[in-house]
């Protein structure tokens, strides 16, 4: 360990599942202390997700059936969410410091950690792998199954802190681990490459807009969907062409002529994606904000060949390429706004409102 850390320190606790009245900003939790092969992190900046939000508000459960909107304020309306309330469809334990994604500085290190990483700029992989000792599609979340980045200070196992060597400031580097690597993981996932045609839905979110990018850079075709004031931001990104939101893909693009659909937003729109596939066509989905349940005819997936990816679970290689490109400059955060750590539910009102483009950056404390 080393001197100045404080015993106490500014956290928001997540005290269930419900509407905002669950976030509780305090100053007097305790400063975590780093196992043996964990580092202590000094929080500079965390980015506020989609995924935070449907954790609080139960979204998860399989008792949920509304879009993330639907209960973003006051929390799901059905009941018995607390069992399978996590993305794992397994129970959280309260008080909870959310937070999947931040940028910081190692400031102490466990016992089996080589303290020349102190003082080391840092971002976290959101989906852990080392506390499931490797084993293939299981992970830590985060923010989940242990405490995370919402706080003045974060434990993290030293094998998912990542050093990161790049002139962007704390505030832009925390808007990357959470919303990128999902994106890259949905075009990895999907063998995306030069040359295909690429649809993404929600491109105007954390998730889409990455995704534009990650997808310009292996120098797709890329398509995407986005509300009407926005579309000129997302083609800055690097689309090609951009869709307005809630229209129907195949009066405006044609039946199979996509090579891949990445997709974070389900609901009603779902079949159109399907139709708009290419034969042996590939579809990648991380997400379900506009609901859950769709309607498949299962003619469809068979008869065309189609191949569906869900994408959780992440190859180490995708965090791994994602850490080369933001220190190679070929891809750039954009953020909308930066709020104090203590006003984390204006924030999340503002998130839930979508008038913004870009990433709402949660800042800690000093």
């Amino acid at each position: 360990m080393v001197k100045n850390i404080p015993s106490k320190m500014a956290a928001v606790l997540l005290t269930g599942h419900g509407g905002f009245d669950k976030l509780a900003y305090r100053e007097d939790v305790p400063v975590p202390i780093p196992d043996d092969n964990e580092v202590l992190i000094k929080v500079a900046a965390a980015s506020v997700n989609n995924t935070d939000i449907n954790t609080r508000i139960g979204w998860y459960s399989k008792q949920a059936y509304t879009d993330t909107n639907a209960g973003g304020s006051d929390g799901c309306k059905e009941e018995e969410v607390e069992n399978d309330g996590a993305w794992s469809g397994s129970s959280l334990n309260f008080p909870l410091i959310q937070g999947a994604d931040l940028c910081g500085s190692i400031v102490a290190v466990g016992r089996q950690v080589d303290p020349e990483r102190i003082g080391e700029r840092v971002i976290v992989r959101n989906l852990m792998r080392a506390p499931c000792d490797f084993r293939p599609f299981e992970c830590w979340v985060f923010g989940s199954e242990c405490n995370g980045a919402f706080a003045q200070y974060a434990v993290a196992p030293s094998l998912e802190t990542y050093a990161v060597k790049s002139d962007l400031t704390d505030a832009e580097l925390a808007s990357f681990s959470c919303a990128y690597s999902t994106a890259e993981n949905l075009l990895h996932r999907s063998r995306v490459k030069a040359g295909d045609h690429v649809l993404i839905t929600g491109a105007s979110g954390g998730v889409g807009s990455a995704a534009v990018q990650l997808a310009k850079c292996r120098k797709a075709h890329v398509t995407a969907f986005a509300g009407k004031n926005k579309i000129q931001k997302i083609k800055s990104l690097g689309a090609d062409q951009v869709l307005l939101r809630g229209s129907d893909p195949v009066s405006i693009i044609g039946k199979e002529c996509v090579d891949v659909v990445i997709d974070v937003v389900a609901g009603e729109v779902w079949p159109k994606l399907l139709e708009v596939l290419k034969r042996g066509g590939r579809y990648a989905v991380a997400g379900a904000i506009a609901g859950p349940l769709v309607d498949l005819d299962v003619r469809t997936l068979y008869l065309k060949d189609l191949t569906l990816f869900g994408c959780t679970f992440q190859d180490d290689i995708v965090f791994e390429n994602l850490v080369k490109r933001i220190e190679n400059n070929d891809i750039r955060p954009v953020i909308a706004k930066t709020y104090p750590l203590k006003d984390i539910i204006i924030a999340q009102k503002m998130f839930l409102s979508k008038t913004f483009f870009g990433k709402l950056i949660l800042i800690p404390p000093l």
